[in-house]
């Protein structure tokens, strides 16, 4: 199993998008302020609506409840102040730590490279300009893989241990 404290994460995933910010942006001082609220949101129902009819994703969906309205806010809250917005997901739960919730779940290279597929296609479905989009691959990318506490993918459709509960 691998293990990522919540203060590395945040430090890492940090230091990623400032880099990032830093070499790709130009217009924009954050995606947030390219996005605004109504943009992420946009973006995070793309993102479960994909998930939940890619075929590519069964796995990961199978990891989440039958009803993602409650992912997808969880989801926009989070991007939020993650882009540079207000804090809304810290403001609620009180922490932006994303390994403590889903080291529950069983998530290796398959289920990280799923989760990016299905982000990647919803970039690509909302109306985002080349370089906020850009700007966003490796960080979410470093999210993804910090989540990841499985060095192999295991056959969680076939896990009965495996249940999102929102």
């Amino acid at each position: 199993m691998i293990q990522i404290s919540c203060q590395n994460f945040s430090r890492r995933i940090q230091y990623a998008s400032a880099e990032t910010n830093h070499k790709a942006m130009s217009k924009y001082a954050t995606p947030y302020q390219a996005l605004g609220e109504d943009g992420i949101r946009a973006l995070t129902k793309a993102f479960y609506d994909i998930m939940d009819e890619l075929p590519e994703a069964a796995e990961v969906r199978a990891m989440h409840a039958a009803d993602l309205a409650p992912m997808k806010e969880k989801l926009a809250e989070y991007l939020t102040g993650w882009m540079g917005g207000p804090p809304l997901y810290a403001d609620k739960y009180g922490t932006v730590c994303m390994t403590e919730p889903h080291q529950h779940y069983a998530i290796g290279p398959r289920e990280r490279d799923q989760w990016l597929l299905c982000m990647e296609k919803a970039l690509a479905d909302i109306d985002i300009e080349d370089e906020v989009r850009e700007m966003l691959r490796e960080p979410l990318f470093r999210i993804a893989d910090a989540v990841k506490n499985r060095a192999e993918s295991t056959d969680t459709l076939k896990n009965p241990n495996v249940i999102a509960t929102g």
